[in-house]
């Protein structure tokens, strides 16, 4: 064995050694606080509802009462979680992630535009779960990381790959945000790839119909509509610009308040998502926008701090890097006042705090903005700048 074989042997083992110790902290934290991960006892009950017949709508489950609020496809898709106890539910869905978390810094890591050894895969993916967004996942046994894996995984395959778009209509299905990707393909005269996405979509919505008609009735005509059966908008772990307004109002229904920022908003971020220079910028612009504008964004669906964070090191933006590393780790959310309704009751100072994910993102759609403005006029989507200029700009 050569000296370079151990030196390499020995530069992998440190970041293996890393990975396996954070995990294993990850199982025994969990273990000790005995962890009850609701959501994926709601999805085993919604497959549960499927095998059986029961009213996909009507039941709730844990100690919260937690309702079935995906579209029925989604149910369909949680079948198999019923045949098995709740412990190995639980115990798939932490392992399932872990594995989601990798193929997500690895994704990140195409999206940048930046090979990825396997020690580099493993260090990141032992400190990316305990940023928040990503723990939370673990801790409530949800599926923010494959529905985020599905997306990025089908906008970054090669230009004219087979089926490119099916990966995101199928992610809509489950759980609808990401259709604003959609539009975004469209914007980027992706047409072909917007209309396979639409296609697998509407392919998931048959497939609910199918095997559940009634609840397909009920869910696309009346608890579409329904934002509020998914929690309440104006607690801290809601970081859309609803939650936000309704703690900065005081208004747990801040209605238009909201809903025309929102719509500005969206407006704003798709038109930048178009117009940036580099595509990566767009997927992650689209991401920030669709998390702002749904009326509840909880903590957890902003697991796409991953390929944000990799992008901005990439580029070479250290500053903004620990920024966001910061603003995903330090949990500030949880530190105010924000047990019942408190939380609609802070001052101004807490404010901030309370907002982390919202504000850092418009921060972003801001930098976007600022770009394009000095950049002046011209149809930047279709422009792919020398590495040397992305320096000279915070989005390039």
């Amino acid at each position: 064995m050569t000296e370079r074989t151990v030196a390499l042997r020995s530069r992998t083992a440190v970041p293996l050694a890393l990975l396996v110790v954070s995990f294993t902290a990850l199982g025994v934290l969990f273990a000790v606080l005995r962890v009850p991960m609701p959501d994926a006892v709601v999805y085993r009950a919604e497959g549960a509802a499927v095998l059986h017949g029961h009213d996909l709508y009507g039941f709730t489950v844990t100690e919260g009462r937690l309702p079935a609020t995906y579209p029925p496809f989604a149910a369909v898709l949680f079948v198999p979680a019923a045949w098995l106890p709740v412990p190995a539910v639980k115990a798939a869905f932490c392992a399932g992630n872990a594995l989601l978390l990798a193929w997500l810094v690895r994704l990140s890591a195409r999206l940048a535009e930046r090979p990825v050894r396997a020690r580099t895969l493993c260090a990141a993916t032992a400190l990316a779960v305990w940023l928040e967004p990503v723990f939370q996942t673990f801790w409530y046994g949800q599926i923010n990381l494959s529905l985020a894996c599905l997306v990025l995984w089908d906008l970054t395959r090669p230009p004219g790959a087979r089926g490119r778009g099916a990966a995101l209509g199928v992610a809509t299905g489950v759980k609808l945000t990401p259709g604003l990707f959609v539009v975004y393909l469209l914007l980027r005269g992706r047409g072909r790839e917007a209309a396979t996405a639409t296609a697998a979509f509407a392919g998931t919505v048959a497939v609910g119909a199918l095997v559940l008609p009634a609840a397909s009735v009920e869910y696309w005509t009346r608890l579409f509509y329904r934002s509020d059966r998914v929690g309440r908008p104006w607690i801290v772990d809601n970081q859309s610009l609803q939650g936000m307004a309704a703690r900065l109002l005081r208004d747990p229904s801040p209605g238009l308040a909201w809903l025309l920022p929102a719509l500005a908003v969206a407006a704003v971020g798709l038109w930048l998502a178009r117009r940036a220079p580099r595509a990566r910028w767009g997927v992650l612009l689209t991401a920030l926008t669709a998390l702002l504008v749904s009326p509840i964004s909880w903590s957890h669906h902003w697991v796409w701090c991953v390929p944000l964070i990799a992008v901005l090191l990439a580029e070479g933006r250290r500053g903004w890097a620990a920024v966001a590393v910061v603003c995903f780790t330090a949990r500030t959310m949880w530190l105010v006042p924000h047990a019942g309704d408190r939380v609609l009751r802070l001052p101004w100072w807490q404010q901030p705090p309370a907002s982390p994910y919202a504000l850092l993102a418009l921060a972003l759609l801001a930098a976007a903005g600022w770009v394009r403005r000095r950049d002046g006029p011209g149809d930047a989507s279709r422009q792919t700048p020398p590495a040397s200029s992305s320096s000279a700009s915070m989005i390039r």
